[in-house]
């Protein structure tokens, strides 16, 4: 009963809960397309992709799974997306209480806007943003697909709600078998997808301060400044480098006119971040590309959303914190403010944890399979990020490898929640301190 009281305990119960229910519907024979239902490891794979919001796939969804497994699936990325953003937004809710009254005031500033909001304020404006961008996407898209593309107007429909609805909650999933490569040269496709994945992988206290102050920069909270400035940063590094990189290469971009070069690059540089989309294919990307998609899926999106990853807020502390000791600071800062000593800690203990858990994952992956390193790598880091990006080896792996990979992508998605809103609810000194004394470092 007292996991049932304590949030920190709750959360992680509640999405296993829902995955066991997901892997039960989809070893339904009527989940499956030949009516004889999937195996326990494809069912438990699955429905661990879909409510961790990853997009990580051993059978084709459109070919593989019924229209209702389909609708399972969808209903399943919905729920594991739309309740990470309330269960992260409400927890970070909880994490301003226990605060004393000097704690309160010294941290009013970026605890204001959130701390004046109801619980019903938050689920609201959660609920509307969500149904109002995937409504609005879903349009377009079907749109696009019955005008464009010649599709029936119930097939287009279901199609652009399907991806609507993964693209905000950074799923991956496409009724497509190739993905979204067969519209590599279709802008008006891509776009509303791209644009779709950034709202979501802000977060929500990123949508909250823009409802609240437009473009009124100096009244938005640290948190928004350092999430919207990493993103930007990220975003241009990714499009220039996989431009760059991948500019000649004729089975990527090098096959493609100017524009649709710069759109498929700019779209690639938005989908590493965590919503596993692809409009080319991976597998024919060069090295140093994948080096460049490490880097994007492992940072990943903003806090208190449908992003992965051990997000932008953790990278930009971590730089901080280097920055202010290569410069012989007293404190990391930025935007005019510092931060404090356990935010530090916990930016450095959630990277730490990050690193060791995929780097545990690939070893043990290589170590079961002749697989290439570079190859292992990036799925282990797609899974851990809930990215759901792949080059292509997923329905290769072993039993051993997928269950592996499903607990990157649970611990990857609900972990990193629990780990960070813990150090936050659970800070406790010891009522004594032990001598200083500095062994020698580096």
């Amino acid at each position: 009963m007292k996991a049932l009281s304590d949030p920190i305990r709750l959360i992680p119960l509640l999405f296993l809960g829902a995955i066991a229910i997901g892997t039960v519907i989809l070893s339904l024979p009527v989940a499956t397309a030949d009516g004889k239902g999937a195996s326990l490891t494809t069912a438990l794979f699955t429905a661990t992709s879909a409510v961790a919001v990853t997009g990580l796939i051993v059978e084709d969804t459109p070919t593989y799974w019924s229209p209702f497994g389909q609708g399972a699936i969808l209903l399943m990325f919905q729920i594991g997306g739309l309740g990470i953003m309330t269960a992260a937004t409400l927890l970070g809710l909880m994490a301003g209480r226990g605060f004393g009254l000097r704690d309160r005031m010294a941290t009013h500033v970026e605890r204001s806007r959130l701390n004046l909001l109801g619980t019903s304020s938050v689920l609201k404006l959660i609920l509307g943003i969500t149904v109002t961008v995937e409504a609005i996407v879903a349009v377009i898209l079907a749109l696009r697909f019955a005008l464009a593309w010649d599709m029936a107007p119930l097939e287009a429909a279901w199609h652009g709600l399907f991806h609507a609805v993964s693209a905000f909650n950074n799923a991956g999933f496409s009724t497509f078998s190739t993905g979204l490569s067969g519209f590599t040269g279709d802008a008006l496709i891509l776009a509303p997808i791209a644009i779709t994945v950034m709202i979501s992988a802000l977060g929500f206290p990123v949508m909250e301060d823009w409802r609240g102050h437009g473009f009124r920069w100096r009244r938005w909270t640290l948190h928004s400044k350092m999430t919207v400035t990493g993103t930007i940063g990220l975003l241009a590094f990714g499009f220039l480098a996989l431009l760059v990189m991948e500019w000649s290469n004729p089975e990527t971009l090098g096959s493609l006119p100017v524009w649709d070069k710069l759109v498929n690059a700019a779209f690639h540089s938005v989908m590493p971040r965590t919503a596993g989309f692809n409009s080319l294919d991976l597998g024919s990307f060069h090295e140093e590309s994948l080096v460049v998609n490490y880097v994007l899926m492992f940072i990943g999106g903003g806090s208190a959303g449908t992003a992965g990853g051990i997000k932008i807020t953790t990278f930009m502390v971590l730089i901080a914190i280097v920055l202010a000791e290569v410069l012989r600071r007293r404190d990391a800062a930025m935007f005019g403010r510092r931060f404090g000593h356990a935010l530090e800690r916990q930016a450095l203990t959630v990277a730490s944890i990050a690193l060791l858990l995929v780097l545990a994952a690939t070893m043990f992956i290589t170590s079961v399979t002749r697989l290439p390193l570079q190859d292992v790598l990036f799925e282990t880091i797609s899974a851990f990020a809930t990215v759901g990006l792949s080059t292509g080896i997923t329905a290769d792996l072993p039993p051993s490898a997928l269950v592996v990979l499903v607990v990157l992508m649970f611990v990857g998605r609900v972990g990193t929640i629990t780990a960070a809103t813990a150090l936050a609810l659970d800070a406790r000194d010891l009522p004594y301190r032990y001598p200083e004394e500095n062994p020698i470092v580096g």
